[in-house]
């Protein structure tokens, strides 16, 4: 599970060409306030899961895997002359399932990015993949594309709860494509699903733990949500799925906690543990509120805009995009200009869900005025943030309930 999912809004700017590719003569562009990131979205899956409310789409024939990519370039060119000339500090393939692509598909996808937003030496290529035999026989083939991480949607280290969750492999399999990774990428993290019906903190301790085990820089743990339009929302609502209630869940968070940083994997993000230097940095971008441009069907994108900054949303609908990208040059169905205000609400929105908290003087400067400090006061005395020199921070106590936090904050 990537970070692209923030919110996409509408309205079309004067149409700009298509045909912009960057130029050779161009100088090196200095770096964006919280990087520039790439994110490629494929929405194909081998099955929908139940949970799941991404932007999947199940086809009974493989994609024209060719005619997606030349869209993708297109798409990529138009971005670009929205946005200008920047350097792209990571790429994230997400989905979907990228890991159903060939090969030659994601180097051919490199290639373009790099060519439209030149690579920075050292960016960071992370590939989502599912643990299965058969995506990890591409392994070796996406290394050679040139991606250097990988993150793996494990889910579950449990046979009975992966197939409650929907998933298409066993725990045997998760873990010999884990081992898989490992050999062929410097950079691995997987996720998995907590809070899941009837688990107890002492079952997921012991899941936990196993996963820990297998020795990945990085490890995503997501609590299970009712998301709207999904299998589960059905059931839930028929009564049919219980999920813990408030106490039991913040006794598993409280349990996720303590075993990741005891074990070296302090969560940096509420929901993201990592070792020290193994961060994943295309999600900092995001959380860093940097600028991204996003392609494919359903992407979101922040691009620069001057003093605001331009929120693009893509089409869907895969065949929907394909089609419009075809006849206009890109996909884009919505954007809307964020002024420094609306940026600064975004700022802290994602910014606080990090460990290092954000810039409250970068956040001033969007606002046009700091944070009441009276606020701050208030839940620094409540023990849910604290204030370090121009850092303002959740503290444990305060991520649980971050939501309240950033309210209290903004209201």
């Amino acid at each position: 599970m990537s970070a692209q999912g923030g919110s996409g809004v509408a309205d079309r700017p004067a149409a700009t060409p298509s045909s912009a590719t960057p130029s050779s003569a161009t100088p090196d562009p200095a770096p964006s306030e919280g990087g520039f990131a790439v994110y490629v979205h494929w929405p194909f899956c081998r099955a929908k899961c139940p949970y799941c409310d991404f932007n999947s789409h199940v086809r009974h024939a493989p994609p024209d895997e060719a005619r997606y990519l030349a869209a993708f370039r297109r798409e990529l060119a138009h971005m670009r002359a929205l946005h200008g000339p920047a350097r792209a500090d990571t790429v994230f393939f997400g989905g979907g399932t990228p890991s159903l692509m060939a090969p030659a598909t994601v180097a051919g996808l490199i290639e373009a990015i790099d060519a439209t937003f030149p690579l920075a030496g050292d960016a960071e290529i992370t590939l989502e993949a599912n643990p299965t035999s058969v995506e990890a026989e591409r392994f070796r083939g996406y290394r050679a594309a040139g991606v250097n991480r990988v993150s793996l949607g494990v889910q579950a280290l449990d046979d009975a709860e992966l197939k409650a969750l929907g998933r298409q492999h066993t725990v045997e399999e998760a873990l010999a494509a884990v081992a898989v990774a490992r050999a062929v990428f410097a950079r691995v993290s997987f996720d998995l699903i907590y809070a899941r019906p009837r688990q107890r903190p002492e079952d997921w301790a012991r899941e936990l733990a196993r996963a820990i085990a297998e020795g990945c820089e990085h490890l995503s743990l997501y609590q299970l949500t009712i998301e709207p339009g999904t299998a589960f929302e059905r059931l839930y609502a028929a009564g049919k799925l219980i999920l813990p209630d408030d106490e039991h869940g913040r006794a598993l968070w409280d349990v996720t906690q303590e075993i990741t940083a005891a074990a070296g994997l302090p969560a940096y993000e509420i929901s993201n543990h990592a070792r020290e230097g193994a961060q994943a940095r295309h999600n900092l971008v995001y959380w860093r509120y940097g600028t991204y441009a996003g392609i494919g069907p359903g992407a979101h994108g922040r691009l620069a805009a001057g003093t605001a900054r331009r929120a693009t949303l893509t089409e869907r609908h895969p065949e929907l995009w394909l089609q419009r990208v075809e006849t206009q040059g890109h996909g884009i169905v919505g954007e809307d200009l964020l002024a420094p205000d609306i940026q600064a609400d975004e700022l802290l929105l994602m910014g606080l869900r990090l460990a290092e908290g954000i810039d409250l003087a970068r956040h001033a400067r969007l606002a046009g005025a700091p944070i009441d400090a009276a606020r701050i006061a208030m839940l620094e005395a409540e023990g849910l943030v604290v204030r370090t020199g121009d850092r303002l921070r959740a503290t444990p106590a305060g991520f649980p309930v971050l939501n309240a936090v950033i309210a209290a904050l903004a209201g």
